[in-house]
């Protein structure tokens, strides 16, 4: 869906909520009065999921390729479908706090270790699907970068109108977190982010970066588009 479409469902979602943290994360502040309230709440909801709730040994619940939805709706924030003009010419730049910057065509990504799910996306918005997913683990990228010691988070940066996200180190070292390039045994499709997008279980889905050409190393924690408008930053399920 488009971002004017995106706004209003969560728009329509928020307005039928009944408590804060849901209305914080759907980006409603309610008017200058409920702002920093809203905005405390959504940082609440933070710390309590990235520090109490969050287990990098907890994983998401698989399912067979059987189960698969029909269909997962589409979702970017360009009026159209972003497309390369020169695919061949795409590369994933890795920089910031790393002993060793990288620059990953997909062809390099795809000769990395491969793993696989059938897993449940869960949308903000309210609604799931099944889809399986098929990429390298995110840690196989980060072990072969070498992160400083200070480097405490990454910030994914899209081309899909600059959108991005920042993410902490534990949550990109999960065991399930991916750069996925493939989607139901099938190349990833420009509706899902081809050529490449972040993918977790464990997150909501405005958190896995579709479209990608950077993740940067930081020591500082980074924004995001949605994030910054008042979305939770940590996204977890």
């Amino acid at each position: 869906m488009t971002k004017a479409t995106d706004r209003r469902g969560f728009l329509k979602l928020a307005v039928g909520a009944a408590t804060a943290p849901l209305v914080a994360a759907c980006g409603w502040d309610g008017g200058n009065a409920l702002r920093p309230a809203l905005l405390d709440v959504s940082r609440v909801n933070d710390w309590v999921g990235e520090k109490i709730l969050f287990s990098s040994a907890r994983l998401a619940r698989t399912y067979s390729p059987a189960e698969r939805s029909a269909m997962l709706p589409s979702y970017f924030i360009s009026a159209m479908v972003p497309m390369l003009r020169n695919p061949d010419a795409w590369r994933l730049r890795v920089d910031g706090l790393v002993a060793a910057p990288l620059v990953l065509s997909l062809d390099e990504l795809q000769r990395m270790p491969r793993v696989s799910y059938t897993v449940k996306h869960h949308c903000v918005e309210g609604w799931s699907a099944i889809a399986s997913w098929h990429g390298v683990p995110l840690s196989a990228v980060v072990e072969r970068c070498r992160p400083l010691a200070a480097a405490r988070y990454i910030n994914f940066v899209s081309f899909d109108a600059d959108y991005s996200n920042g993410w902490d180190l534990t949550s990109a070292m999960h065991p399930q977190t991916m750069l996925a390039y493939g989607m139901n045994d099938n190349p990833l499709p420009p509706a899902h982010g081809a050529p490449l997008r972040l993918y977790s279980p464990v997150k909501l889905g405005y958190k896995l970066t579709k479209y990608l050409v950077s993740m940067t190393f930081t020591d500082r924690r980074p924004g995001g588009y949605w994030e910054d408008q008042g979305y939770p930053w940590f996204g977890g399920i």
